[in-house]
C-alpha cells in the first residue's frame, strides 16, 4: 500500500508549529514544565530538579512562562517569600508533548 504524501503549508506567520514554537522553544522551557507537571511546586525545588540551569536563567524562564500564560505564580504573604508555580489550562495542554519527548528520549536516547 502506498503512503500518501501530506503537503503542509508554508510556515510563515500563521504556521501553527511557528506559533507553537515561539512558546516553547526555549532551552528549559520543556524541562521546567515537565518538572512542574500537575504539581505545585518551590522555586527552590525548581532550581534542584532542573540540573544545570542558572538563578537568573530560571528566573527569567518562569517570568516567561507567567508572561505567556503557561504557569500561574502564586505568592504567598510571609517571611520568608514563599512563591509556588502551576501550570495553567493552556501550560496543561502541553503535558501530552512533553511525555511524547519524554518517552521518546526514553527509547531512542538513555
Amino acid at each position: 500500500m502506498e503512503k500518501k504524501s501530506k503537503i503542509n503549508s508554508p510556515c510563515d506567520e500563521r504556521c501553527p508549529v511557528r506559533a507553537s514554537l515561539s512558546l516553547l522553544s526555549g532551552k528549559w522551557t520543556l524541562m521546567i514544565l515537565f518538572q512542574i507537571n500537575e504539581n505545585a511546586v518551590r522555586y527552590g525545588e525548581l532550581k534542584r530538579s532542573v540540573t544545570g540551569i542558572s538563578e537568573k536563567m530560571l528566573i527569567q524562564e518562569l517570568n516567561m512562562l507567567v508572561e505567556n500564560k503557561l504557569v500561574s505564580k502564586k505568592v504567598f504573604p510571609e517571611i520568608p517569600p514563599k512563591v509556588e508555580y502551576r501550570l495553567t489550562e493552556l501550560g496543561l495542554k502541553t503535558l501530552p508533548i512533553v511525555d511524547q519527548l519524554a518517552q521518546f528520549g526514553l527509547e531512542n536516547l538513555v
